[in-house]
């Protein structure tokens, strides 16, 4: 029953109503990406029995030795189409059966001779026969016979109590079945109901990714100057920018030389100006000085010698003259003041402005393909919402909602029914191991009174009572043997012949999947289909759709779409026509006719500047003189220092006219210092550093510009000749990353539909747990086990009971005995 209604659980799925790896599209945007949310399920997809598995395990090795031929799927294909030949196809199946069969008929002997033993057994011990007869004889070996029929009773007792442990574990284990079978049936329910509801809402979210790409694309679409004029710029930076930033240093040093030539040419001037007058004031001071020597103070010896020391030294108040004839730079300044009239910063700057403007050019020239190639996307986007309405996935979860319903009605109440008989087979497998245990149970007793109650020394007819009720207790197990085992072996014998072919036929070929392969067999369900779920769902059986591929499809999680292969109903990939839609959004950018005319990096005006810079004789000044006379000090001698000694020699003087002229002279050579030497010496520092600036800028002038120039050409060139294929490749790149989005979302909703989207997978784990999870696990799995364990303790039985009687005559009290001579001990 449960595998019949979880076969109407997977057709009623498919009542009305490819798989593949995700695709990759041409162009994946990095930043964009898309996952179908999973769906939660609470049905667990593997059963685990717990410890009582290793005891299944064990029965099931014991129905492969017995039953270990393969799955007979021809004879089950022959009987199903009702083409069995009785002469051939019974050989077929005793042979498949015959270890069956044999562990039947053996059972059914122990049916029919246990109860004609017992009869006979009980009938010749009231003769006194078959040990009937209250008499032992006492042997020699009497001692060890007795331990030997007492340790192999207790050992067989032992495997016959494992065989009722077996029974009562599988009675606490089947207790429990009901809540297990209700909870797993519940989830299941619940895990479908939410297959039902999620679909809607996964159709809802690959909709909604659609804004997300669309948007994204606007997003590109409204900053096409950044992207593809952004591209074309970065394309021609390294031509362009490098050469503009030549230029724009030349503007900058064209400017300095003017500031170092105006420098330099004040600075010559003002040595000009101030060694005339430093020269014309040191001969005054030294006139000055020569007419104070001239006086009559200097005629005394002391002051004679005095005198000579300063006239000496009078020859140290003298200028510099080369510095008023170092040449002037006025023509180069003048050349470069002409020079400066054009602005050639302003004509970098117009030229990299025209260079950056190429983003905003390509704006206004894209306003109305951009516009209409958003019309085209939106277009699309009800393209796709149209295909998902006509997916026939909705329709057929629709049809399967009152199915469900109507399954789940039915099995709740069919499960009441269960539930209420329940505690019938429950208290009828406990019987059955109680009554073993009973058995069981005087054995153990007769064993433990007979051990404990034999007294060696006692003749049989002496015997104890505790050693004559352990021999009553085992005759009673033996007379419980005879009486129930005959009753336990039917209920053995039906329950394996039950329990090992549903294992055989059902359990077995359902985990391999050797059942789908019969049910998937040409012709077989109906006599003019090949394929009956094609057949079903198509009306076109020569489509191949089986039950295995439905199964495992649908437990490897793929959806619907895929599984049911509802392509051929209606095909997702031919609506969705990607090409078609990807082709639209090309056909609108090819309107696109991109143009960047009287591009100019610079234009003449600006190259004859340079050169006339270039030709300006800068670089031909003789740095190396000008650097020399720089070097050099407006006078010979330090006038500090001078004006020190002569102060010191006029204090050698005595107080007078001469003494106070010569410090007043002095004191003049100090101002003349202070206000003539120190501003030539800055005039000559400027100098210096004028001439130093104007090596470093014009070194090498000629060539530079040069350089500089033919670096313009070829920038211009390249701009001028790759321009247009840089515009092509942008723009396919562009084009490429627009059509990459959609090509890319596309090709997941295909996926998603085709394989994702409305997963059967609760499907499937309904088929497992209706077989097996429910029938073979909760269900033959047990009852395999319960005959397992009270067959092997019914077997075992019967060497039991030879065993008791052979050790009740040791321990029950004789009513005659043997009489010996006193010679022979015992």
């Amino acid at each position: 029953m449960a595998f019949l209604l979880s076969i109407l659980l997977l057709l009623g799925l498919c009542a009305n109503t490819i798989s593949r790896a995700q695709p990759v599209s041409t162009y994946t945007p990095g930043d964009v990406s898309y996952e179908l949310p999973t769906t939660k399920y609470e049905t667990q997809d593997d059963y685990k029995a717990g410890p009582v598995g290793l005891l299944f395990q064990m029965v099931h090795l014991f129905l492969y030795v017995v039953q270990p031929h393969e799955f007979p799927a021809d004879s089950i294909r022959q009987i199903l189409e009702k083409k069995f030949e009785p002469s051939v196809d019974y050989q077929k199946i005793a042979y498949y059966e015959i270890g069956i069969i044999i562990c039947t008929v053996l059972g059914l002997l122990f049916v029919i001779l246990m109860p004609v033993v017992g009869f006979f057994f009980c009938m010749c011990r009231c003769c006194n026969k078959c040990g009937g007869k209250m008499h032992q004889r006492q042997k020699k070996s009497g001692r060890y016979q007795r331990k030997c029929f007492a340790v192999s009773l207790l050992v067989i007792c032992f495997l016959i109590s494992i065989g009722i442990f077996c029974g009562f574990v599988v009675n606490v284990h089947v207790q429990t079945w009901m809540n297990k079978t209700q909870q797993l049936a519940t989830s299941n329910f619940k895990d479908l109901r939410t297959l039902l509801n999620e679909t809607p809402k996964q159709i809802n979210y690959i909709l909604a990714q659609y804004n997300i790409t669309r948007d994204r694309a606007f997003l590109d679409l409204d900053n096409i100057h950044s992207l593809l004029g952004g591209g074309i710029l970065e394309q021609l930076k390294p031509e362009v920018v490098p050469v503009l930033n030549d230029v724009k240093a030349m503007a900058t040093a064209i400017r300095e030389t003017k500031e170092a030539l105006e420098n330099m040419e004040n600075s010559l001037q003002s040595l000009s100006n101030g060694s005339a007058q430093l020269t014309h004031d040191l001969t005054s001071v030294k006139d000055s000085i020569e007419n104070s020597l001239s006086s009559h103070d200097c005629s005394s010896a002391q002051a004679q010698s005095t005198c000579d020391r300063i006239r000496a030294s009078l020859s140290q108040l003298e200028s510099n003259p080369e510095l008023s004839q170092v040449p002037s730079v006025d023509q180069q300044l003048s050349r470069v003041n002409e020079i400066l009239k054009t602005n050639l910063d302003e004509l970098v700057t117009q030229g990299r402005k025209s260079f950056e403007e190429i983003p905003n050019k390509i704006k206004n020239q894209t306003t109305d393909i951009v516009a209409e190639v958003k019309e085209v996307l939106n277009s699309i986007g009800d393209n796709i919402d149209n295909v998902s309405q006509k997916i026939p996935v909705q329709s057929t979860l629709s049809s399967f909602t009152d199915y469900l319903n109507n399954t789940e009605y039915y099995f709740y109440y069919y499960t009441s029914m269960v539930e209420m008989n329940d505690s019938y087979c429950w208290l009828g497998s406990l019987i059955i191991c109680f009554l073993l245990s009973l058995i069981v149970m005087f054995f153990y007793l007769g064993l433990l009174c007979g051990v404990c109650g034999y007294d060696r020394h006692a003749t049989p007819t002496t015997r104890g009572c505790v050693s004559n009720m352990g021999g009553i207790f085992l005759m009673t197990g033996v007379g419980l043997s005879f009486l129930l085992c005959w009753i336990l072996m039917l209920f053995v014998t039906f329950t394996f012949v039950i329990g090992a072919n549903m294992e055989k036929l059902v359990c077995e070929p359902y985990a391999n999947k050797k059942l789908f392969q019969v049910l998937d067999t040409p012709y077989l369900l109906h006599q003019d289909w090949k394929y009956y779920l094609s057949g079903i769902m198509f009306s076109n059986s020569d489509i191949e759709l089986t039950f295995e591929q439905v199964y495992s499809d649908c437990k490897n999680d793929k959806g619907l779409y895929a599984a049911l292969q509802l392509h051929n109903i209606f095909n997702v990939s031919e609506h969705l026509n990607i090409q078609q839609h990807t082709g639209n959004i090309m056909k609108e950018f090819e309107n696109l006719n991109l143009h960047l005319d009287n591009f100019t990096l610079l234009d003449d005006v600006g190259k004859r500047n340079l050169e006339e810079f270039a030709k300006c004789g800068v670089d031909k000044l003789n740095y190396n003189m000008y650097l020399a006379q720089a070097d050099k000090s407006p006078v010979k001698a330090n006038l500090l220092g001078f004006a020190s000694t002569l102060e010191e020699n006029a204090n050698h003087l005595s107080s007078g006219s001469l003494r106070q002229s010569l410090k007043m002279n002095a004191q003049t050579i100090r101002t003349i210092h202070q206000e003539q030497v120190l501003p030539m010496e800055q005039s000559l520092s400027t100098l210096q550093q004028s001439v130093k600036i104007l090596q470093r800028t014009t070194g090498g002038l000629p060539d530079k510009v040069a350089k500089i120039l033919y670096s313009l050409d070829s920038a211009q060139n390249f701009v001028t000749n790759n321009i247009p294929s840089i515009i092509v490749e942008e723009s396919k790149q562009f084009v490429t990353t627009i059509i990459g989005y959609f090509e890319h979302y596309l090709q997941w909703v295909e996926f998603a539909i085709s394989e994702k989207m409305a997963s059967c997978k609760p499907v499937a784990t309904a088929l497992d747990s209706a077989i097996k999870v429910f029938l073979c696990g909760y269900t033959v799995d047990p009852l395999n086990l319960f005959w397992f364990g009270i067959g092997k303790a019914t077997v075992l039985l019967l060497p039991a009971l030879i065993l008791a009687v052979k050790l009740a005559k040791h321990y029950r009290q004789m009513q005659s005995e043997d009489i010996y001579d006193d010679r022979v001990r015992f």
